[in-house]
């Protein structure tokens, strides 16, 4: 039974798609108008099956649909694909031969499709239209090697990362087990795998947070002023234990307690000297005194530390006349 004409909304979203790879002719418009269709499959229905001819040229408008391959009684995925992507069989690619792999919906399916003998006269007779699938196939063959390179070389955690990158979302999605087999990896040690992505995630995000905080406290409360300040003082302003603040100093900040406090205080007085008329105001000693330095050669010290200039070779750097000492 052939399949209907898609609806028109349908088609002109897949025009303005393929309209972003090269401008569509009103011809080949109206083509679309006239041959594009739509299907909708179950959750594990048989699209192609291996062995047989692929007819279509298939774009995924809702769902996920997945190709495999049996060798040796084992299971190969060749590709998962889901919403706004294109499929057909890979190796029967316009119904040339029968196709070595099985496409199946992995999630209930929504498809638009073009049989590939009116591809084969659209090919004939519309420049654009060739344009647009010679950039697809290239695209596509693009992604294919570096898939292939990634799976071929890489150990489990770089295949999974790669999928995870290049495939956003699709890891929540999608059944374990097909994952799996498209990264050739065994369900356990995918999961295995998530598992401990998913615990460095939530770290690094408690991380990002309580580093929110920190930044937040001193930037509302300039506690860094404080020439009494330590770091168990500032951890229990702060709520957390000493080893977690002086974990996040080294390992977010890339600096010790007491870099990162003159780090702060150094900020401000840089601030200060950009301010109009400070330098005739206060001496640079009177500044470093505001901002919680205990001694002149301590704030000379760590500003030749952290800027790599005496603070009057900096303030000459800015085209000011040198301050008051």
């Amino acid at each position: 039974m052939p399949y209907p004409i898609a609806a028109k909304e349908d088609i002109d979203y897949l025009i303005y798609l393929l309209n972003t790879i090269y401008p569509m002719s009103e011809a080949l418009r109206a083509a679309f108008y006239r041959h594009v269709v739509t299907l909708e499959i179950a959750k594990d229905e048989i699209l192609v099956k291996q062995g047989d001819i692929c007819e279509y040229m298939y774009f995924i408008k809702k769902g996920a649909i997945m190709a495999y391959s049996m060798h040796n009684r084992k299971k190969v995925t060749t590709y998962i694909s889901v919403e706004n992507e294109f499929v057909s069989s890979i190796t029967g690619l316009h119904g040339v031969g029968p196709t070595m792999e099985t496409m199946v919906a992995v999630e209930p399916a929504i498809l638009m499709a073009m049989h590939n003998n009116v591809m084969q006269e659209l090919f004939q007779t519309h420049f654009d239209f060739n344009y647009m699938f010679r950039v697809m196939v290239e695209k596509y063959y693009r992604d294919a090697q570096e898939r292939a390179h990634i799976i071929r070389i890489g150990n489990a955690r770089e295949r999974y990362a790669y999928f995870t990158k290049t495939k956003p979302g699709y890891i929540e999605r999608l059944p374990i087990e097909k994952v799996a087999s498209f990264l050739d990896i065994t369900p356990a040690t995918l999961l295995r795998i998530k598992k401990e992505a998913e615990a460095a995630a939530s770290h690094t995000a408690e991380v990002a947070r309580l580093c929110e905080e920190i930044d937040a406290h001193m930037q509302q409360h300039s506690t860094y002023t404080d020439k009494n300040i330590s770091l168990a003082s500032l951890a229990a302003t702060l709520g957390i234990a000493p080893h977690t603040l002086s974990l996040l100093l080294n390992n977010h900040y890339h600096l010790s307690f007491a870099d990162y406090i003159n780090t702060l205080r150094i900020n401000c007085i840089k601030e200060r000297i950009a301010g109009s008329g400070n330098l005739k105001n206060y001496t640079i000693e009177a500044m470093a005194n505001e901002v919680g330095f205990s001694s002149r050669s301590a704030f000379y010290s760590a500003f030749k530390k952290l800027v790599g200039l005496s603070p009057v070779q900096y303030i000459q750097s800015l085209g000011l006349d040198s301050p008051v000492l």
